[in-house]
């Protein structure tokens, strides 16, 4: 595909190394990718390493993965080399396509907010933008595919949403993890122990919910025998939705977050 003849990667650190993993091992072409980091990366072979944007060179595509508060910092650096390129892929979380636009004038700019398990090619990425250009949608969608699963989302609004439940997501999975592991130390398990057997318990369940034609909550139920122990702690969680409260009121942190970033981002 044309747009991603020559891609810029900006930032190589925890998310982006974890993508530009991916891709190497996904079969993109190593030699159309140049990372742009100040520091020292580890980065596949065959992939080029720059500290700054090469001179007389201009990218087909590229992939903006620095802290959204170092964007000042790096736009003016970026400007002059990408204005006019095809696509800019951001993974800048809170940071708005105007604002982006505005900083980088790319043709089209396509958001996308992955999770941390795209490491392992199970994360979550989500993607907006308001163009219609077909061809640069379809080059976003390529390149995130190795990542895990990928959905598209109709407004930036819906993006933040998204990014509350599946970008964040991730964090809130390890805390429920860690405190299944310290109830089940609370009984009597070692502490050890406890945790392997909440980390299994967590991928089995993960993987037997991604397969079945049930909803989760049907399979809930179903597990649950009436009288039973598991009916009984269910009835905890239940009582006066008390576990749905609590996650409605941490997405609702975290979009709120989003919000604040987006607006000091316009700054």
């Amino acid at each position: 595909m044309a747009l991603l003849d020559r891609i810029w990667l900006v930032g190589a650190g925890n998310m982006g190394g974890a993508m530009l993993r991916r891709w190497a091992g996904a079969g993109i072409d190593a030699s159309a990718i140049t990372v742009i980091d100040p520091g020292s990366p580890a980065i596949p072979e065959g992939v080029r390493h720059v500290t700054a944007p090469p001179e007389g060179e201009r990218p087909t595509a590229l992939v903006l993965a620095v802290k959204p508060q170092q964007l000042h910092n790096v736009a003016p650096v970026l400007a002059p080399f990408v204005a006019g390129v095809p696509l800019l892929v951001s993974i800048l979380a809170g940071v708005e396509v105007a604002t982006l636009a505005d900083a980088l004038g790319a043709k089209t700019v396509v958001r996308a907010m992955p999770n941390l398990p795209v490491a392992i090619g199970k994360g979550v990425v989500g993607l907006t933008t308001p163009s219609d250009d077909a061809e640069a949608r379809v080059a976003a969608e390529t390149l995130m595919q190795p990542l895990g699963l990928v959905e598209w989302v109709p407004s930036e609004t819906m993006l933040d949403a998204l990014t509350a439940l599946a970008g964040c997501g991730p964090g809130f999975v390890f805390r429920f993890v860690d405190a299944l592991a310290e109830a089940g130390a609370a009984l009597g398990l070692p502490a050890g122990q406890a945790q392997r057997l909440a980390l299994a318990t967590v991928e089995g369940s993960g993987l037997m919910a991604a397969a079945a034609s049930e909803s989760p909550a049907v399979l809930a139920d179903r597990v649950a025998s009436p009288g039973g122990s598991t009916r009984e702690g269910l009835n905890v969680l239940d009582r006066d939705e008390a576990l749905k409260t609590l996650l409605r009121d941490t997405l609702a942190a975290s979009a709120r977050r989003n919000a604040e970033m987006a607006a000091e981002a316009r700054k």
